[in-house]
């Protein structure tokens, strides 16, 4: 009989005896940090604890046990003579793993521990499986990645030190998102995930079908476009904290489902949004760790304003020796790389391959630019949603936000020229003609929405995980993503 069916077996028992080992309501009235908080006003009361029992050691007619709930650990004392023969019996029914309820008194051993006296005891829960095995402290522990990211409530349970802090955090980052973004008079809104036609990013969509539609629909990969209709209806700020939905794969910083914060503000353009970031960041930062000062994989970065800026063609010919404005078409830009030991991908436009420079120096742990630093001016036909800037034809008002390796974030100051976007979206149906499947497709509704007339606008999308990675010093996504997509288990 393997574990399970004993463990089976032991609630069958407690059947028998005329024991629910699944009962509907517990009388719980204190946790374990409250009672452990006021041990002294509560000696010589009777109160009520419940929790998951992680240690159990019968000693004859005494048994000591652990029992630990969501605030905390705490022992416990039960003495067959208090609670009485058959009850006693019936710890032998008992596993680590059970949910247990126990009223009692409390008291200190004679070792100094803090002590509940049990006079009774019930099952709340009857556990059907073990939990991981202990450490060499006596704690359970589990250490297999895979594990850990497939069976998220075992690693909680077992690394609960380690991993509930990181998810604590988390939650930390999304309220001072909120607070600040708030106080700024941004209004937060919800738009669709469904969407009949994809965009606001390059990136392939996920493909669903709604049935009594009779018709696909994509999952969202940005909400961009919806939000910057809500510019064109008067909303001047606006932000959305997004599930999104890339049909990508997978690395240390990307899954296919993912949190973004994205925003947009009327009457401004990318350089008051560059003011808006680091503000937001350096807020954040304090209001979740306490400082703005940090460590990320071994590096120190400030993100206190201001923040370094430095144009994208800069940082590129300074660490790849190659300067792409002098290569003003993809094949002799692809030549150039070519003769630097680059490997250019054939399906991709200029823009596309100025875009793999930038990533062979700024992301990754072997970053070369700690950061935080703001990259600007990226080639127009990279950034098929951004304004021209002024008194050029190729290079766009466009900045991505980086710090030690991670990219934080893309944002513009907003193309509200209708007719230029048109022109736009018809150059990255071209560049999908070539190859390039995450070319953005043209989105009559949306063009149409400019021509009813949208003011100047600054926009910004951050990612949400990866600021998570940077304040927790986490290095992969997977560790930050509760319940991260994971390819398909397979029983060989």
């Amino acid at each position: 009989m393997d574990e399970r069916e004993e463990r089976l077996a032991k609630a069958e028992a407690l059947r028998a005896a005329g024991i629910d080992p699944y009962p509907a309501r517990s009388a719980r009235d204190h946790t374990v940090a409250e009672t452990l908080a006021q041990f002294d006003a509560l000696a010589g009361q009777t109160i009520t604890l419940a929790g998951r029992l992680i240690f159990l050691r019968p000693m004859g007619k005494a048994t000591f046990a652990h029992i630990e709930d969501g605030s905390g650990r705490i022992q416990i004392y039960i003495k067959r003579d208090e609670v009485g023969d058959e009850a006693y019996a019936r710890l032998k029914l008992l596993d680590l793993g059970d949910f247990l309820e126990a009223t009692g008194t409390l008291f200190t051993t004679r070792t100094g521990e803090k002590t509940l006296h049990v006079s009774s005891f019930t099952m709340l829960a009857k556990a059907l499986r073990p939990l991981p095995a202990k450490g060499a402290g006596g704690d359970f522990k589990l250490f297999d990645p895979e594990v850990r990211h497939r069976k998220r409530y075992l690693d909680l349970l077992a690394n609960r030190d380690e991993r509930l802090p990181v998810f604590v955090a988390r939650a930390k980052i999304l309220t001072a998102m909120r607070e600040f973004l708030n106080s700024q008079g941004f209004l937060e809104v919800e738009t669709p995930v469904l969407q009949p036609l994809y965009g606001g990013a390059t990136a392939r969509p996920f493909i669903t079908h709604h049935n009594a539609l009779d018709r696909d629909l994509y999952l969202r990969i940005a909400p961009e476009l919806y939000l910057k209709r809500l510019i064109v209806g008067g909303i001047e700020r606006v932000y959305e904290i997004a599930r999104n939905f890339r049909n990508e794969g997978f690395d240390h910083s990307h899954n296919p489902e993912f949190t973004m914060m994205e925003c947009y503000q009327a009457y401004a353009d990318f350089e008051d949004i560059m003011r808006l970031v680091e503000e937001l960041y350096a807020y954040i930062a304090r209001q979740t760790i306490g400082s703005t000062v940090l460590t990320f994989q071994g590096r120190q970065i400030d993100l206190a304003p201001p923040w370094g800026r430095l144009t994208l063609r800069e940082a590129i010919a300074e660490h790849t020796g190659v300067d792409y404005e002098q290569y003003p078409d993809r094949e002799t830009l692809a030549a150039a790389m070519e003769a630097k030991g680059f490997q250019p991908d054939p399906r991709l436009g200029r823009g596309r391959l100025i875009d793999d420079l930038k990533d062979s120096i700024i992301k990754g742990p072997q970053s070369k630019l700690a950061g935080p630093v703001f990259l600007y001016d990226y080639p127009r036909d990279l950034s098929p949603l951004a304004k021209a800037k002024p008194g050029t034809s190729d290079t766009a008002e466009r900045f991505q936000a980086f710090a030690a390796g991670l990219e934080l974030g893309n944002a513009f100051s907003e193309l509200n020229d209708p007719v230029e976007q048109r022109a736009r979206f018809e150059d990255q149906a071209r560049q999908r003609a070539r190859g390039d499947d995450e070319a953005q497709q043209l989105d009559e509704d949306y063009i149409e929405a400019l021509e009813v007339g949208m003011p100047p606008t600054g926009g910004y999308g951050g990612g949400v995980d990866r600021l998570t990675m940077l304040l927790t010093d986490q290095e992969n996504v997977r560790e930050v993503i509760l319940f991260p997509t994971m390819r398909e288990q397979r029983d060989d």
